[in-house]
C-alpha cells in the first residue's frame, strides 16, 4: 500500500511538504513512456524509504547543472 511506503519515506524526510516535492521530480526523472505513472511513483517511495537514502534526496532536490547556455546566431 501506498500509505506504508509513505511512512517508511518520512523517516529520512520528516517535513511532508519537501518529500511531495523530492517524490514528484524523482517521478518526472524516473518515469519511463509506457509504464504506469503509480508504479512509477511507488518506486520512487521505495528508494526513499531505503535508509542511507539522503544521497538520492540530495540529488533531486538540487537544480540541474548541465545546461549549459548557447549561444545565439545572429
Amino acid at each position: 500500500m501506498r500509505s506504508n511506503l509513505v511512512f517508511k519515506a518520512l523517516v529520512n524526510e520528516s517535513n511532508r511538504y519537501q518529500l511531495c516535492r523530492l517524490i514528484a521530480k524523482g517521478t518526472r526523472k524516473l518515469h519511463r513512456p509506457n509504464t504506469r505513472l503509480q508504479e512509477t511513483a511507488n518506486d520512487v517511495f521505495e528508494r526513499f524509504s531505503v535508509p542511507g537514502s539522503k544521497v538520492v534526496a540530495a540529488r533531486f532536490a538540487q537544480p540541474e547543472q548541465d545546461a549549459v547556455p548557447h549561444k545565439r546566431r545572429a
